[in-house]
């Protein structure tokens, strides 16, 4: 069975129906609503029914799933949609679209609640509150299969040895927190084979970010040492790391070595850093998660805080579907079911309210995780502040959503959606080069932001290096340049100067290129995007996206996310052309004059008044070029003595 990127089972055509606008296409169906239809069918369902846990679904005339549900008697469960008259329009929409049942047994209440979160998922039905954000969160994973461990970002399947840290709300967040503990321990980030070729250091040990245990600036014992110290950091015990960095440090400078200490010093500011990054003040609360819930104008909006060892790792706004006539608890309550369906739960979930089945729910979350789960709503000390503040920042953020009804930012959603980024990019980088076979071949970057174009930050990179026609080596020089700039000027990301999406044109080639480019300079967090045309080379084509793992998609030719992109590569060509043609009518203006030191265009313009030609003023005689009107003797001197070196 295949499997999309969060995890979950594929439905063939999950990704066609699970579409806003198309959310509630059953109503219509193939055939009529019918209500006596479908209590027919349902009483037909429930004859073979026992009172027994398990899970059922109700599907329409075409065999798409209209509702999932649980019940611990399924009999008695089921048996109450025939009850029409105590039933919500909405409920009652849905059994007039009802044509047939699937039931599944289980052995439990708990794991017909934990099969319905699956099934959910996966059939994403239209009368089912979804999750509509399922992109699998990113974790920090410390390797533990190598002499020297790697530290990196990790989403999806845990099937690699090793020590696994999260969720984070965002790969900003995860990316934000690896960078300062690559400060704080030095560990490697880079791949096993870049590792294993290495024979000098690379850019990550010049910036104080690296060990450099590829070329053994570092023995396995002293970077085993590290690894434990950055376990520690991460499982909470930060307190015990500064101060043993702090006693090293004081060592240090007692030994008189300074540059140790300062390296330590160094050390101690990131350990800081990543403390004083932590917008949320989570001291004494632990491993948990803090969900809070805010409604207005129909729609709902859940704010989510991770914390894990008194450290916050992000926030994340939610914003479920299908939430009209379901109450607020039963929002919440489904919301977190299809959550921990991917993300293993901490021992402390915190919500805002009491939810229906709140134990059952904790009983199921933690038959999943393999410990047990709590789920609580806090009533003082830090856990009630910290509740105060996820509402605050959920009634924030869906204030913020509906205020966002323009196309633009629909667009930018649509597209976060389509290329899986964990939230709508602000800073897309285009590439693309611009040559006539390898001829005076030219770089160029586009920048977009929420709000269009920013030409002020549009690039352009005279190719210096690239062979002749060397398209993938032209585009690996652009990457090189331009991100080796970025970690030297912004190691740390502070700034706005780091893209949040890259998209390339070309194809598979370009983006290996690119890839190969980022991996050697040790980014590996950066979203790459290859656009190559379709086959029929235009606007009426299906322009292919490559993604780096190999996969690809398509849009079809009507979307306006299609338009949107399209839009973005043909700013980029326009760009990329236009400092192309720049550079080649310099090349077909210039002149060997230009060559002599000294001569500007005025006396270039002057020369050539008077001797016509750059070959006639190479063959002046001294006193010639004197008599020429705006030529002092010293610059007629100049002029000579460039042509006859020798006197």
């Amino acid at each position: 069975m295949s499997r999309t990127p969060a995890g979950t089972p594929h439905d063939p055509r999950g990704a066609e129906r699970f579409n806003e606008e198309r959310a509630t296409y059953t109503v219509k169906g193939g055939t009529r609503p019918d209500i006596e239809a479908g209590v027919a069918a349902i009483r037909d369902t429930v004859k073979t029914l026992r009172p027994k846990p398990g899970v059922y679904r109700m599907l329409d005339a075409r065999g798409d799933v209209l509702y999932v549900g649980k019940a611990r008697a399924l009999r008695n469960r089921v048996a109450n949609y025939t009850q029409v008259a105590n039933l919500s329009n909405r409920l009652r929409r849905m059994v007039s679209q009802t044509r047939r049942m699937e039931i599944v047994t289980t052995n439990s209440e708990a794991e017909a609640l934990l099969l319905e979160a699956q099934l959910i998922k996966r059939f994403r039905p239209p009368y089912n509150v979804l999750l509509r954000d399922d992109k699998s969160f990113p974790f920090i994973l410390l390797r533990a299969d190598h002499e020297y461990p790697r530290i990196m970002k990790h989403r999806g399947a845990r099937r690699a040895k090793g020590n696994y840290y999260g969720p984070f709300a965002s790969a900003g967040s995860v990316n934000t927190t690896i960078n300062a503990l690559q400060k704080l321990f030095l560990l490697r980030s880079c791949t096993d084979s870049f590792f294993a070729r290495r024979d000098r250091p690379c850019l990550l040990y010049q910036i104080k970010r690296c060990s450099a245990p590829c070329v053994g600036r570092i023995g396995p014992e002293a970077y085993g040492e590290l690894v434990q110290e950055a376990k520690d950091f991460l499982s909470g015990r930060s307190g015990a790391v500064q101060k043993k960095i702090e006693a090293q440090m004081a060592q240090a400078a007692e030994d008189l070595d300074f540059e140790r200490a300062a390296m330590l010093r160094d050390r101690l500011r990131a350990a800081t850093a990543i403390q004083a990054s932590q917008a949320v003040n989570a001291a004494g609360v632990g491993d948990a998660d803090v969900f809070a819930l805010a409604a207005k104008g129909g729609q709902v909006g859940i704010q989510a805080f991770f914390v894990r060892g008194g450290q916050n790792w992000g926030h994340r706004a939610f914003f479920p579907t299908h939430t009209q006539d379901v109450e607020e608890a039963d929002v919440l309550a489904g919301v977190l079911a299809q959550f921990y369906e991917e993300v293993p739960p901490p021992r402390t979930v915190l919500v805002d309210r009491a939810l229906p089945e709140q134990a059952l729910l904790a009983q199921a979350l933690g038959e999943s995780a393999g410990h047990r789960v709590e789920i609580s709503v806090p009533q003082r000390g830090e856990r009630r502040r910290l509740m105060a503040q996820a509402s605050r920042n959920a009634v924030e953020a869906l204030d913020r959503r509906l205020a966002e009804s323009g196309t633009r930012a629909k667009i930018n959603r649509d597209l976060a959606e389509f290329f899986e980024l964990a939230e709508p990019p602000r800073r897309i980088e285009v590439y693309d080069n611009s040559h006539i076979q390898g001829a005076k071949a030219v770089g160029a970057m586009i920048v977009a932001g929420p709000e269009g174009f920013l030409k002020s930050q549009y690039r352009k990179f005279n190719i210096r290096t690239a062979q002749s026609n060397d398209d993938f080596g032209m585009m690996r020089e652009v990457m090189t340049r331009r991100f080796a700039r970025a970690l030297e000027e912004d190691p740390d990301r502070d700034g706005e100067t780091w893209p949040d999406l890259v998209l390339i044109d070309g194809g598979k080639g370009q983006m290996s290129a690119v890839r190969d480019a980022l991996e050697e300079l040790g980014i590996e967090d950066v979203p790459l995007i290859a656009i190559a045309k379709g086959p029929h080379h235009g606007r009426e084509g299906r322009e292919v996206f490559h993604f780096p793992d190999g996969r690809e998609k398509t849009l079809p030719t009507n979307s306006p996310l299609l338009f949107h992109l399209q839009t973005l590569r043909d700013e980029v060509h326009r760009f990329a052309i236009g400092a192309h043609r720049a550079k080649r009518s310099r090349a077909i203006s210039a002149s060997p004059l230009d060559e002599i030191p000294g001569i500007g265009p005025s006396r270039k313009r002057a020369l050539l008044l008077r001797f016509g030609t750059a070959g006639k003023v190479r063959a002046a005689a001294l006193e010639d070029l004197k008599r020429t009107p705006g030529i002092s003797a010293a610059v007629a001197q100049k002029i000579y003595d460039f042509y006859h070196p020798a006197g």
